[in-house]
């Protein structure tokens, strides 16, 4: 009766340590992300991109899964905008003038708080490849434009130019010195408010699965009810459609 009152105790602590290794193993490999038949239903991610449009932007996005293959997304973005007619001019006229714009009314810096959903294309088969997802979303844009104050010189060539804010009507391009500083008119800018739409195309490679490092690329369309003042010899445009790649890296848990 001993001998088998200590066998099953034996046998129910070797089972014990097995089942305790084997619960740390799956802990270890849930936090290190090298389990493929977990989901993590949440996921957070910043990305810099360039735009058509001229600049730079940088980005948050939050998600959370719907189904196993279907994600719903929250974004916003924050990005320099700029006509594409804009052309850097330096006026020759003085030899220690700086660069400006001539024609340019305002600066524009867009935010984009926005919403939408991902889908999986192809789906990871291991840690070494890539998912393919394409996602849309809808939102809004809130345009910031800040005038342009330029360095005007009137009258003889030694003269000390003065800052103006530029008017087309009066500033001709032989009397601009320069650009003032960009913080000149800071308290002047008007937010025009607009709706936006986006498709994208993302390439996702992180060789863990807890883990997220994207590509992304697609195209984005702004719709303005009013439209912004952004060159002074051109027609105002309602409707900009820019194209975009973006570097994304983040996280997933539970």
């Amino acid at each position: 009766m001993y001998k088998t009152i200590f066998s099953f105790l034996l046998v129910s602590t070797f089972s014990f340590q097995l089942s305790a290794q084997q619960l740390k193993d799956d802990l270890t490999r849930l936090e290190s992300g090298e389990d493929v038949n977990v989901l993590y239903r949440h996921e957070a991610s910043f990305g810099l991109f360039m735009h058509s449009a001229g600049g730079f932007g940088m980005a948050y996005r939050r998600g959370e899964h719907v189904t196993a293959k279907r994600k719903r997304m929250f974004e916003i973005e924050i990005l320099n905008f700029k006509h594409p007619k804009e052309v850097k001019s330096i006026n020759t006229y003085y030899s220690n003038s700086k660069g400006f714009i001539y024609g340019k009314l305002n600066s524009v810096l867009l935010i984009r708080p926005g919403v939408g959903f991902q889908n999986v294309l192809f789906q990871k088969s291991d840690k070494k490849s890539v998912e393919v997802r394409y996602s849309y979303f809808v939102g809004a844009t809130f345009a910031f434009a800040k005038p342009v104050y330029l360095e005007i010189k009137k009258g003889t060539f030694s003269s000390v130019p003065t800052t103006e804010r530029y008017n087309p009507e009066i500033h001709k391009q032989e009397d601009i010195f320069g650009k003032a500083s960009f913080f000149k008119g800071m308290n002047k800018t008007i937010i025009y408010p607009a709706a936006y739409a986006k498709l994208a195309l993302s390439f996702e490679y992180a060789d863990r699965y807890n883990a997220l490092k994207a590509i992304e690329t697609g195209a984005v369309i702004d719709v303005y009810p009013n439209a912004i003042p952004m060159m002074a010899f051109n027609k105002r445009q309602q409707v900009f459609v820019s194209l975009y790649l973006k570097i994304i890296w983040g996280k997933k848990w539970f």
